[in-house]
């Protein structure tokens, strides 16, 4: 696939600021992955809707369940919080489940990314501009398509978001994240389409007023945050034990704290074995698993603290700052190789719908955050 030559001038003029990361090129258009339309259909999109069905019925199994929420490690002072916001019906916005597909057999669920999912700019906005411009320029046929209704479908939630909210919608990220922060522009600006009040703010300037709600920086309260950043990072902050009594509402809601856990994947084993799209997975102590496996922590980011055994015994292994797990075991399921590239697809859901999806590629077996994305057809 031959590259646009502007394709660096395209992307600063978009306010895509992270396209190059450490110097190397993060996003990769010397080639895109081409799908048919029966491979989206049946094998990726119909199996994400499932998948997330199955696992917002999970959800509700967890927070009746104190032992469910122990074998998530999940801590007990927010337990409660994390329950009452499921009860509650807070909503949520988007996600994303990680998969292997070759295009033949069926996806295997990977993981969940339902709390702080990145690799959302790319995705639903910058892969559909460059489909335009390739076929505007002759480069791909008139008629060429693309698995991609995430903008539109993200626009929507944020107008059922408005109806739901008064006061303005606050978004935040690390003030030093260039992607983090590329991503949170992006939702602000679908945002305000919907005439929603919008205000930026990093984490790290977060206020804690004396009757316990959050302010920003001109000590205004804060209702509704919209924060790209782990919930579980949030519990150790300052400001960490005021969030089950601060009044504001989380989006992602508390409740996706079930659903980014790793243990997610036994429960989920565990409730539909079996299930074509699944892959076996257990909780690390005594995983019967065969020769090929994959340890991850119940937390943890970007491909760090993954350890991989292959059927050969061969063992590859990711660093990071997750070593202290606790941790899950899954069968190991190779990502399909395309020149030499380790293929995953990133499947986004936006409120409860199947949106669209994102290519990502690596050089190793495991996806890391030196991984490339790649653009994706439909022909």
């Amino acid at each position: 696939m031959r590259e646009r030559p502007d394709w660096r001038a395209t992307a600063e003029r978009f306010g895509f600021r992270f396209h190059t990361i450490d110097g190397a090129s993060y996003w990769d258009e010397s080639a895109c992955y081409a799908f048919t339309l029966q491979q989206v259909e049946d094998d990726i999109e119909a199996p994400t809707a499932e998948l997330h069905a199955m696992a917002l019925d999970l959800v509700a199994d967890v927070v009746a369940s104190e032992e469910a929420m122990q074998r998530l490690a999940i801590p007990e002072a927010y337990r409660d919080w994390i329950a009452d916001s499921w009860r509650a019906a807070s909503p949520h916005l988007y996600g994303r489940m990680d998969f292997s597909y070759d295009g033949r057999g069926p996806a295997k669920l990977l993981e969940f990314n339902y709390d702080t999912p990145t690799a959302l700019y790319e995705a639903a906005f910058f892969q559909w501009i460059w489909l335009e411009q390739q076929i505007e320029r002759g480069m791909l046929a008139e008629g060429t398509d693309q698995y991609n209704l995430i903008q539109e479908n993200l626009i929507e939630a944020f107008a059922a978001l408005a109806r739901r909210i008064s006061g303005p919608l606050h978004l935040s990220a690390v003030r030093d994240s260039a992607e983090d922060q590329g991503t949170i522009a992006y939702l602000d600006d679908c945002a305000q389409q919907v005439g929603l009040a919008t205000r930026r703010i990093a984490i790290e300037d977060i206020g804690l007023a004396a009757d316990g709600r959050y302010t920003d920086l001109d000590d205004r309260p804060i209702e509704t945050l919209f924060k790209l950043y782990p919930l579980e990072f949030m519990f150790g902050e300052a400001f960490g034990k005021a969030l089950p009594t601060s009044r504001c509402l989380l989006i992602e809601p508390p409740w996706k704290a079930i659903l980014s856990n790793k243990g997610i994947l036994p429960l989920l084993w565990e409730k539909h074995r079996d299930h074509p799209n699944l892959l076996p997975a257990f909780f690390d102590e005594g995983a019967p698993l065969p020769a090929g496996w994959v340890r991850k922590p119940l937390l943890s980011r970007e491909g760090a603290n993954i350890e991989l055994r292959h059927a050969s015994g061969a063992r590859e292994q990711t660093d990071g700052p997750y070593r202290d797990g606790p941790f899950v075991r899954q069968q190991f399921h190779p990502l399909p190789q395309f020149d030499g590239r380790y293929a995953l697809v990133g499947s986004w859901v936006v409120g409860d719908r199947a949106s669209g999806i994102g290519m990502r590629d690596d050089n190793t077996p495991i996806t890391r955050d030196s991984s490339h994305f790649v653009p994706h057809i439909i022909q």
